[in-house]
């Protein structure tokens, strides 16, 4: 059964090359490069086939270029224009169908892309298959409470204005969810955790610029198709200043970039232990008495 269709994934290509014509905002993906190449720096092992996976711009690529631990450094993006035009390296492809073999691959990094597939599961299992035995995947992503201020003042905007609110800003994964997806792929040893960047507008519409310029407009299919009404825009930046603004004026907006890693399943690494197998009771190491269940404990 294939994946409900979330997101209009054509829709989205065109946002990214008008963004890229426009001049795209890059100071989130610049972040994640920066972060992304201090999480490798910690890893004492070398990484001779990589794939950048869809990243929206060469930062990441630039970013571990330098790194005496990344040898071939492969992109995929999902059209030419999409690459930049010196990648020597490059395969055109989309990332729910990854055109990898078995087991070629020793990293596979990923940069605020995806968090736009409609089958995310299906790719982190595309993923764990091109990885060799102990590959690497290391990733991130929008999720959580990305825009959570954003998604507020237009819901409440087009509930006083419209009699009713339309999907404006997209769905995002919550770590937790994401972490068991990685565990549904096979992933070995898989961990999440989440950065929180807050950053201050002078106003909604100077977020909303800005989202222009990472080609983040709404690419939901069931996106409302007519056009935003003048009420509708003046009455939602009116609610965002009243709720979300700092006592110098300043609009906060909040992004949540999930990191996600994990490895492809190899022998070498470590196990869990057997339920019962321990050697040590819990109670002794806390110095606890420790209470059979269904008892309750008896004050002292």
């Amino acid at each position: 059964m294939s994946a409900p269709r979330v997101f209009d994934r054509p829709l989205l290509r065109q946002r990214l090359l008008r963004a890229r014509a426009l001049g795209p905002a890059t100071f989130l993906l610049d972040r994640v490069a920066d972060d992304a190449v201090d999480r490798l720096a910690t890893i004492l092992r070398d990484f001779p086939i990589a794939v950048d996976l869809g990243t929206p711009s060469a930062a990441l690529r630039r970013a571990l270029a330098d790194s005496a631990r990344v040898g071939v450094l492969v992109a995929i993006g999902h059209s030419p224009g999409a690459l930049a035009p010196a990648e020597k390296l490059a395969i055109v492809a989309d990332e729910e169908a990854l055109p990898l073999r078995d087991s070629s691959v020793d990293l596979v990094v990923s940069a605020l892309n995806l968090q736009t597939v409609n089958d995310l599961p299906g790719t982190f299992i595309q993923v764990r298959r091109a990885l060799k035995p102990d590959g690497l995947f290391l990733a991130a992503l929008l999720g959580g409470e990305t825009l959570t201020e954003l998604r507020q003042s237009f819901a409440m905007a087009e509930a006083e204005v419209e009699d009713g609110a339309s999907p404006r800003v997209a769905p995002f994964a919550d770590v937790r969810e994401i972490g068991g997806l990685l565990q549904r792929a096979g992933v070995a040893l898989p961990v999440t955790d989440v950065d929180r960047v807050t950053v201050r507008y002078a106003s909604a519409f100077a977020l909303m610029h800005d989202l222009r310029r990472m080609g983040a407009g709404t690419p939901l299919v069931e996106r409302r198709r007519t056009p935003l009404r003048r009420a509708t825009l003046m009455r939602m930046a009116q609610i965002y200043a009243e709720r979300f603004a700092d006592p110098d004026g300043r609009m906060r907006a909040t992004f949540d970039i999930v990191w996600l890693s994990g490895w492809a399943p190899h022998a070498s690494q470590q196990q869990p232990l057997r339920p019962g197998s321990a050697k040590a009771r819990l109670a002794d190491a806390l110095g606890t008495i420790e209470i059979p269940g269904g008892e309750k404990a008896r004050p002292t």
